[in-house]
């Protein structure tokens, strides 16, 4: 959970407690900015998720960039072991044909 999510839960508990008390007290003005800071409150919460849910979809991006990464490095090393052993057959059998 990011500050904007946390600010904008907290918010709008204040809104609804600010609304709650104005109702209560038929204070129409303490009611109404509770329901402004309510509407505060669900705004940022919405933006923190927004900004949230690009986080994880980057972090997803990078891991999965990561993995492949790690595959090509794997299947360019093992390339590199291939043909060490295709040349290291080629003069074993080169050194079998020469030697007396």
């Amino acid at each position: 959970m990011n500050k904007d999510q946390v600010v904008g839960k907290v918010e709008q508990t204040v809104g609804k407690v600010k609304q709650s008390i104005g109702e209560t007290l038929g204070d129409d003005k303490l009611a109404n900015q509770g329901v402004v800071d309510q509407a505060k409150g669900a705004a940022k919460e919405t933006w923190g998720n927004a900004k949230g849910a690009v986080k994880e979809v980057r972090q997803s991006r990078q891991n999965v960039a990561a993995d492949k990464a790690h595959e090509r490095r794997n299947k360019l090393t093992q390339s590199v072991e291939n043909a060490k052993d295709k040349a290291n057959e080629k003069i074993d059998e080169f050194k079998e044909r020469h030697s007396a």
